[in-house]
């Protein structure tokens, strides 16, 4: 083997020791291994273990710090940056953040991971030797997840966001389930690589799961109807629509179904909080 690749792992030879580190060698190629990523003193010809990048200068180096993403092997990694029209960057575990570009992001700037977020990724590397950070494709996670037992049904369950979409959101489990959350099981739509919580309304016969980030019915009820009086109150009291309103344009405006404003819009009307006249739902004056 002449060429050492980047983003793989390799046993080296260490040719000599030099001020900054060391010279590392197969025997027809060399790189640096700089003190810095270097596990302690190290004998001339003593065969390490390492990891190849390229520093921020372009130069191919190698590490130590063995981490658990490489070329063709997925795992999590924290995501420590976002810039505008490039990408966000990841920490994989060695000294230099990894790109995940804006190609690979959502169209939706407002959707891509926040510092904190988490990415299931790979590593691929350009022409240039520079290393990319991929998110998972649909084909590996279906190689890799687990099935889920009809007995879930109902359970709660948590996971990361790892595709977003205008339908919905696709997420991997605690448990290790590839999950889905339709758009109108959600309030608001979760960032990429976000943790979501919800409870499990179904298991299908292929061991995936739709998952619900909204309150149980009752729960939902109450708070639908608060978001309908807030809103009723910032807009002069009044909102052009009733529980006979197109159903796209109740959830253009406060984002849950038909179905769900009717039963909020009953609820005030019980209490005498609203009424409904001339295709308008009115605020009562509480004086």
């Amino acid at each position: 083997m002449s060429e050492i690749k980047v983003g793989t792992i390799t046993t080296l030879k260490v040719e000599r020791k030099i001020d900054t580190g060391y010279v590392l060698t197969n025997g027809k190629v060399e790189v640096l291994l700089h003190i810095n990523e270097a596990d302690g003193d190290l004998d001339v010809n003593q065969e390490v273990d390492v990891f190849i990048y390229q520093d921020k200068k372009g130069q191919t180096i190698a590490t130590m710090s063995i981490p658990d993403i490489h070329l063709n092997t997925y795992g999590w990694a924290e995501v420590v940056d976002s810039v505008r029209n490039l990408g966000v960057f990841v920490d994989i575990g060695i000294q230099k953040e990894i790109l995940v570009s804006k190609d690979d992001l959502p169209l939706l700037e407002g959707v891509w991971p926040k510092a904190g977020d988490e990415l299931f990724v790979t590593l691929e590397s350009d022409k240039r030797g520079r290393l990319l950070a991929k998110p998972v494709t649909e084909e590996i996670i279906e190689q890799e997840r687990d099935r889920a037992q009809p007995s879930m049904l109902h359970q709660q369950t948590s996971g990361r966001v790892y595709r977003s979409t205008k339908v919905g959101s696709f997420i991997i489990t605690e448990e290790g389930f590839r999950g889905f959350v339709h758009h109108t099981e959600r309030k608001t739509e979760p960032r990429l690589g976000q943790w979501i919580e919800g409870r499990i309304i179904a298991v299908k016969d292929d061991g995936t799961i739709n998952v619900s980030m909204r309150p149980i019915k009752t729960e939902g009820i109450e708070e639908d109807a608060e978001a309908i009086l807030n809103y009723l109150k910032s807009n002069n009291g009044s909102v052009s629509l009733t529980d006979k309103s197109n159903p796209e344009e109740i959830r253009n405006t406060f984002n849950i179904s038909k179905a769900s404003f009717k039963r909020a819009i009953g609820k005030l009307l019980k209490e005498n909080k609203v009424v409904q006249k001339n295709g308008e739902t009115i605020l009562q004056d509480e004086s």
